[in-house]
């Protein structure tokens, strides 16, 4: 092994144990929603006929088509139930493995823990070669794991297969981006922000792609997620567009080595821009600010963007007349009764959850100042533990608050521009403002947990992703009522909202200062830990 590599096993065993509960549970997560939407789907489509009903609504509908992407032969039952998966998933599993791969390359960097391992025998690419080795093992259980569960839900086992390994493909190019994006940056949470958009405009393109007739244009060619799309399980089996993502690791892995070794520890390619010989931050509140703001504000661009863009596609909801099952199909989606306003729901509803990914991300920001030391700092000055504290929470409900205010506006703008509707602004803000107390929700779960359980931090984002997958694909499961009542989500009211929504709102504004009160508790009765 050369001196570069030396202690790649070590660390290697190290990441395992670290990550012994997070990655076999994202793994079995993956492959029983797979599993569950291949027993539903059999369930919801009994033969071909309702297949291509419903198969050719959501090819007529831009709309569907921008967010799930096409599907290539309406008579296949695989094709159909697993729509979302092969675009909406892909994406979730690609910052999945991003993050993994940051977590112990670039973190662990910021944190000092790598630089503390130095002092034995490891060489410098040993961290990278253990993330990436964890990430490929974690891309290939999910898709073997994945494929096995198509197979036993009923699915032919070639399209299974391919399927499976579409993911398991997919989820080592992105992983390889991650360690490109490491390099880069000087940071973890840059990293990750890297990282992040490039999935982002990678999603984007595929969209765009997608929605040329009759099929794909070049656009989705350059997307790794519409290269997983391209392999066309259950609806051909194009075996040899897995090569795609194959290259493309093959081309990153070794940039990111090239690129690891002309950077020192700690340090990335892309120097930090020295602060002004004297500060300007008074007190904690303006520090939280100055911490979250620029990551704010990228996320608020892409809510503008996105919101417009949502909301154009307004004027291709007339297409789905024509069909009952697309009505269902819709409603279903956005749990409205009018198609429009069905379809703005769907919308919102959708930029609620990124909303309170964003309150979970900003909430955490405790934890993450606590175990680099930072906290103890401040708190031996002036500054208290319930100040500290609120500085950061503080700023995680208002930037989910704004961020749905832009979102409402946004849509509204779009859609309104599109059919010539003025007062679609006005729904929309209002339907967007509704969908606040369920990310603050989110919040106050990750204040209680970092005042109780902080160790579990990273606990909060695995059940934003329970609630994620219940919203999306639990009537499909047959989920039972209590199960999906208790999601935050499942209350928030949805277009058209009217007085009636007031005591729901109310209720989980009231969870959230419930939460949020236990988490202060916790925080003052438990010492600082690192």
């Amino acid at each position: 092994m050369p001196e570069t590599l030396a202690g790649t096993g070590t660390l290697l065993r190290l990441g395992l144990r670290r990550d012994r509960w997070l990655l076999p549970g994202w793994v079995l997560g993956f492959a029983v929603v797979a599993y569950s939407t291949a027993r539903a789907g059999a369930e919801l489509y009994p033969d071909v006929r309702s297949r291509v009903e419903a198969a050719d609504a959501l090819n007529a509908t831009a709309s569907m088509v921008a967010m799930f992407g096409r599907i290539y032969d309406p008579a296949s039952l695989g094709a159909l139930s697993l729509i979302k998966y092969t675009a909406f998933m892909t994406a979730i599993l690609a910052v999945l493995m991003a993050v993994l791969v940051i977590r112990h390359t670039r973190a662990d960097e910021e944190s000092g823990r790598l630089e503390l391992l130095g002092g034995g025998r490891l060489g410098r690419d040993a961290p990278l070669a253990a993330a990436l080795i964890i990430a490929l093992t974690g891309s290939l259980g999910v898709g073997l794991l994945t494929a096995a569960g198509l197979a036993a839900g009923g699915l032919p086992a070639e399209g299974s297969l391919a399927f499976g390994m579409g993911w398991a493909a997919t989820g080592l190019a992105f992983s390889a981006v991650a360690g490109v994006a490491a390099q880069l940056t000087a940071g973890a949470r840059a990293a990750n922000g890297f990282s992040v958009g490039m999935i982002a405009v990678t999603y984007g393109l595929r969209a765009v792609g997608d929605l040329a007739e009759p099929g794909p244009s070049f656009l989705s060619w350059l997307s790794p997620i519409g290269w997983n799309q391209q392999i066309r399980a259950f609806a051909g089996d194009h075996w040899w567009v897995l090569v795609l993502p194959v290259l493309l690791s093959a081309v990153l892995i070794p940039a990111a080595f090239a690129l690891r070794a002309r950077r020192d520890l700690g340090a990335g390619l892309r120097a930090e821009r020295p602060g002004p010989a004297v500060g300007s931050v008074s007190g904690v509140w303006a520090l939280a600010v100055r911490l979250q703001y620029k990551v704010w504000l990228a996320w608020a661009i892409a809510f503008v963007v996105f919101g417009v863009v949502v909301g154009s596609l307004i004027g291709n909801v007339a297409e789905m007349l024509s069909s009952a099952n697309a009505q269902d199909l819709i409603r279903l989606l956005g749990g409205a009764a009018a198609l429009r306003d069905a379809f703005l729901a769907a919308e919102i509803s959708i930029m609620g959850l990124l909303a309170a990914a964003y309150a979970v991300s900003a909430a955490n920001h405790l934890r993450a100042e606590e175990s680099a030391g930072h906290a103890e700092a401040l708190l031996a000055t002036t500054a208290t533990r319930a100040r500290w504290a609120s500085s950061h929470f503080g700023f995680a409900l208002a930037g989910s608050a704004v961020l749905m205010v832009l979102a409402g506006v946004s849509i509204g703008i779009g859609a309104a521009l599109t059919v010539q509707d003025p007062a679609l602004v006005g729904r929309s803000t209002v339907a967007a403002l509704a969908q606040i107390p369920a990310a603050w929700v989110l919040a106050g779960l990750a204040l209680a947990v970092f005042g109780w359980l902080p160790r579990l931090a990273a606990g909060v984002w695995v059940l934003l992703l329970a609630f994620v997958a219940l919203g999306e694909f639990g009537v499909l499961w047959n989920a039972p009522g209590w199960l999906m009542d208790a999601s935050p989500f499942r209350h928030s009211p949805l277009l058209p909202v009217t007085a009636d929504a007031v005591p729901a709102m109310a209720w989980l504004t009231a969870v959230a200062v419930a939460l949020a009160v236990l988490g202060y508790a916790g925080w003052r009765r438990r010492d600082v830990a690192a």
